[in-house]
């Protein structure tokens, strides 16, 4: 067993596993091989019945050849393109040596289909995304009004409502998405040859590159890009953004779901080996470990951003890795994000119970402001009254004596003092499309 076949089901990756595996790097490989045969008979520069050739091998060697024993026999050349090729031309014996990658490098093949394996991994972790953002969506629309306590640095700040909550989660992860739509989409072909000239394909190079492009569904490259990485660079940032919004939201679900505020509860809580009572968040914790494990990937992706020259010795390689990683755990965050969500219990009552812990005292704000209007002690006085041992602010005399207790006692109300908790319901949904995606 590997450790993707023991861990990836248990951090969500089990989804985005085949697109981003062995295999899946084995038959992009050998799709921009076929594909290059085919641009290149296109444009003229490649007889039609060789690139026929030549993508019939690629398919079979797709599904024959041993993705371990290819790893193998890379170490030699410190690529996997430079014994594929090898295999690629024994596989279709009629065809002349020199027609199988003619005018590629290594990296063309690499890079195209590193794009590739973006490309396909990508819409799982899209697809995850929007469905997370749309059970945000459903959470918002139903608990609009439903008060809580909001919290900053840890403790009571001010009342809130679970639905405000909820639709900031909603715009975050439709923010992450959209951003990753655009890297995805702008992801290009690579064709350079050697030394990024298409001096082999000349004067055909510009031309073959674009019908690459157009064979295998990816943007058209302008001009080569071996030492420009900034689409591995803006890749990289987009999955970064995506598994921090969505790690963002599992922080939240672990918190409320603690036993001392009991506000939400996962459909399928995890027990404990030791202790039967647990009922964990497993699925926004699992979410949460994937998107720690994501910065440190995008670092690396972004600190190896400076190719030397034509081509980069060991920056680009360590890419190779980086990258497949950073799609599978964005993934896995994506995909146990939007299990934890869409069977997200709520608890009102849970909320409302944690609002009146304080007697009030985080509306302590409110009643300084209206006591503001009759004092210009109204800060000192309300503080006194709100850090005494046993704090009652419509009893204590020093606020009393402007503000009557029935007026101090509709001022401490949660539910009167939510601001604009709703309207920020309301303004998220709306921007939303009709399919529920912006």
């Amino acid at each position: 067993m590997s450790r993707a076949e023991l861990f990836d089901p248990l951090f969500g990756a089990d989804t985005v596993a085949a697109a981003v595996s062995d295999r899946a790097w084995l038959t992009a490989l050998l799709d921009v091989e076929a594909a290059l045969a085919r641009a290149q008979a296109s444009v003229g520069v490649l007889e039609p019945r060789y690139a026929q050739a030549i993508d019939a091998a690629a398919r079979k060697l797709a599904g024959t050849l041993d993705p371990e024993q290819l790893g193998r026999e890379a170490v030699a050349g410190g690529n996997p393109v430079i014994p594929l090729v090898r295999h690629l031309r024994a596989q279709c014996p009629e065809v002349p040596g020199d027609a199988v990658h003619r005018g590629a490098t290594s990296q063309d093949i690499i890079d195209s289909a590193l794009m590739l394996i973006a490309r396909r991994s990508g819409s799982h972790i899209q697809a995850d995304l929007a469905a997370a953002a749309d059970a945000a969506a459903t959470l918002a629309r139903t608990h609009r009004d439903t008060a809580m306590a909001a919290r900053t640095l840890g403790q009571q700040a001010l009342p809130t409502t679970f639905g405000a909550l909820a639709a900031g989660w909603c715009a975050a992860l439709d923010r992450a998405r959209r951003g990753l739509t655009t890297a995805l989409s702008g992801l290009p072909v690579q064709f350079g040859g050697a030394a990024g000239t298409l001096a082999a394909q000349f004067p055909d190079g510009l031309a073959v590159a674009d019908a690459l492009a157009a064979e295998l569904g990816l943007a058209r490259q302008g001009v080569p890009w071996h030492t420009d990485r900034v689409h591995i660079g803006e890749l990289a940032a987009a999955l970064g953004v995506a598994a921090g919004a969505a790690g963002k939201v599992a922080t939240d679900i672990i918190a409320l779901s603690a036993t001392e505020l009991g506000e939400v509860r996962e459909d399928s809580p995890g027990g404990s080996s030791a202790m039967p009572h647990k009922r964990n968040a497993v699925a926004a914790i699992t979410a949460r470990a994937a998107a720690r494990r994501v910065p440190g990937l995008v670092a690396t992706a972004l600190g190896a951003m400076d190719h030397e020259l034509q081509r980069a010795a060991g920056p680009w390689h360590a890419e190779w890795e980086t990258i497949t990683d950073l799609l599978r755990l964005t993934g896995g965050t994506a995909h146990r994000l939007a299990h934890s969500l869409t069977g997200l219990h709520v608890h009102p009552d849970a909320m409302a119970r944690n609002l009146s812990r304080t007697g009030g005292l985080l509306l302590a704000e409110r009643v300084t402001t209206a006591l503001a209007a009759h004092t210009d002690n109204a800060r000192d006085i309300v503080t006194a009254a709100a850090t005494a041992e046993d704090p009652d602010l419509a009893a204590d005399p020093r606020i009393t004596e402007h503000l009557s207790p029935a007026e101090v006692r509709e001022l401490l109300d949660p539910t009167t003092y939510l601001g604009h908790a709703p309207d920020i319901v309301d303004r998220v949904l709306a921007t939303r499309g009709p399919q529920g995606q912006q």
